[in-house]
């Protein structure tokens, strides 16, 4: 049996580098600041941030699927339900995702240790040229 029109959301996890998942969904239950939600398809639209937590969602055919994600942003406008966050590790087993979000996160965080102090050898370096070029030329 085909499901009725609008009984379904279009959900789009992204981050700043990919798209981790695009899918059709019944529900979504997120973490905003100030709480837990759950969201159908013809609920009214609108805009939130989200905390670290799990984002789950249900299919068409009744399975969960579970998205591990870092801060961001949910935003609904009619069916589509876009989540820009900054990292994001799926599941289809809530067993499995805390430990993979937890090694998953770890190696974002030092990526981006690596990325600052890289950035910042990079302005020390700068700044010792500009000293010597205003030693060079009086």
């Amino acid at each position: 049996m085909a499901p009725k029109r609008g009984s379904t959301m279009r959900l789009e996890v992204i981050t700043p580098v990919e798209v981790i998942l695009d899918i059709e969904a019944t529900r979504i239950v997120a973490d905003a600041p100030n709480g837990a939600f759950g969201m159908l398809p013809r609920h009214a639209d609108f805009v939130t941030l989200l905390v670290p937590g799990i984002l789950t969602y249900e299919t068409e055919d009744g399975r969960e699927g579970y998205v591990g994600i870092n801060s961001g942003t949910l935003v609904k406008c009619g069916s589509e339900v876009l989540v820009s966050v900054l990292g994001a590790v799926l599941s289809d087993r809530l067993e499995d995702l805390a430990q993979r979000v937890v090694e998953d996160f770890k190696t974002q965080d030092e990526e981006e240790r690596q990325a600052r102090s890289a950035l910042a050898r990079l302005e020390a370096g700068m700044v010792r040229h500009f000293q010597k070029l205003e030693l060079d030329y009086p």
